[in-house]
């Protein structure tokens, strides 16, 4: 194992070596989501812009009012109108969202209030009253102040953000241009979903893992496709990569076999900086750079694919994105399962959480094979168990969720 990075090194080290941020772009808010802040959003407006009504109610002077006396409604106010100045001795029909006039410091409920017609004129009586004035109000700038910086550079914007943005009057962003991924994947036993099976080959399930992996967080996707088990097939691919991209991942091809040809191609066109990571799943994990250009090889199998990817790949290529909180923080659970045996590697179980009352339980799939895909689309995350490490049934475990992730 001496040759084997361990894994928070391995991590300290990959994120140590970004060393540039994309230029910047604007976009309309509707093309926004994923996209990464590249300066900090400062509202130019008060949330709300004038003070309104939270319900349904009437519109009163609190000190004015008492229990059971018939009050006249002077006027409704629906939302998008401003109503007159509240006049002494009446009440305001307010409903929910319109703006509170002159005069007019509280909201009754209007389940608070009974109503009743005397000729042409709406009366109401209040049964219940507000302990104090203000109630039922919202106040100017009491989501969002004007000049706030309500979302900082390097945010990725997510779907609450959009939302945020839309409600401050902002049509377009400034944010990174996001980040061109070349990719590819080896191995002459592959077919693509569209072929017919044929004895000793498998479907290509790492190239459509891939990108929908690097998709989902608003990258920009170069599909080589598939290429043959050759060297200078390999170098030719890479070669082309690296002229076209700001980042190259690959999957498969990075260990010793003798059809293995990403390790001598990537050695020839340019310097392999890591190898391999005392992980399981996911051993063989490559970094380097072609020809000025990163280079991340992740391994052929797809649950180590997947794992390396969140681990490794994700938070690199955020970093290089320009995104800073990486959520690298994972939560704690309770252990489903024994332990006993400890590894000197460090020990990625997909598992499924189970709640025993209050209490959240890692469960391991049944099959942790590197190729078990099902395990992972079963599994809600990963368990975590580190090197050199024994646990026993109800010992915390620290569990990274793939929605966490996403």
């Amino acid at each position: 194992m001496s040759d084997f990075k361990p894994y928070e090194s391995a991590l300290n080290y990959l994120l140590q070596q970004v060393q540039t941020q994309p230029a910047s772009q604007t976009v309309p808010l509707p093309k926004a989501l994923n996209k990464v802040l590249s300066e900090p959003i400062t509202s130019p407006v008060n949330v709300p812009a004038i003070a309104n009504s939270m319900m349904d109610g009437y519109g009163v002077k609190l000190s004015e009012v008492q229990l059971d006396t018939p009050y006249p409604v002077s006027q409704t106010i629906p939302a998008g109108k401003m109503g007159e100045t509240h006049h002494s001795g009446t009440v305001v029909r307010i409903l929910t969202g319109a703006a509170i006039p002159e005069g007019v410091d509280t909201v009754i409920k209007q389940e608070w209030a009974t109503t009743e017609t005397v000729g042409e004129q709406v009366m109401v009586r209040f049964h219940q009253l507000p302990k104090q004035k203000g109630a039922n109000i919202r106040t100017v700038g009491e989501d969002i102040a004007m000049g706030k910086v309500v979302l900082p550079q390097g945010k990725r914007l997510q779907p609450e953000d959009i939302g945020l943005l839309a409600a401050i009057g902002q049509s377009h962003i400034k944010v990174f241009q996001p980040l061109t991924i070349a990719t590819f994947t080896t191995g002459d036993e592959l077919l693509e979903p569209y072929e017919a099976p044929q004895l000793g080959k498998i479907y290509n399930t790492n190239r459509y893992m891939l990108q929908a992996l690097l998709q989902q967080y608003g990258f920009e996707v170069i599909d080589l496709g598939r290429i043959s088990d050759t060297l200078d097939a390999t170098i030719s691919v890479l070669k082309a990569a690296a002229e076209m991209a700001d980042v190259i991942i690959t999957t498969g091809g990075v260990s010793v076999g003798d059809k293995d040809f990403i390790k001598p191609a990537i050695e020839q066109l340019g310097v392999l900086k890591m190898w391999k990571v005392a992980m399981k799943p996911g051993k063989p994990l490559a970094y380097g750079e072609v020809q000025g250009c990163p280079f991340i090889g992740l391994p052929g199998n797809p649950v180590a694919a997947f794992a390396t990817f969140y681990l490794f790949a994700r938070p690199y290529l955020l970093k290089k994105q320009g995104v800073q909180n990486l959520n690298l923080a994972y939560g704690c659970v309770s252990a489903g399962f024994d332990w006993p045996k400890p590894s000197p590697r460090r020990e990625f179980l997909r598992a499924k959480i189970e709640r025993q009352g209050q209490c959240e339980i890692a469960v391991p799939y049944p099959n942790q094979g590197a190729g078990i895909l099902s395990s992972i689309v079963e599994a809600d995350g990963f368990a975590m168990i580190p090197e050199n490490t024994t646990l026993q049934k109800g010992d915390p475990v620290t569990f990274i969720r793939f929605n966490d992730l996403r």
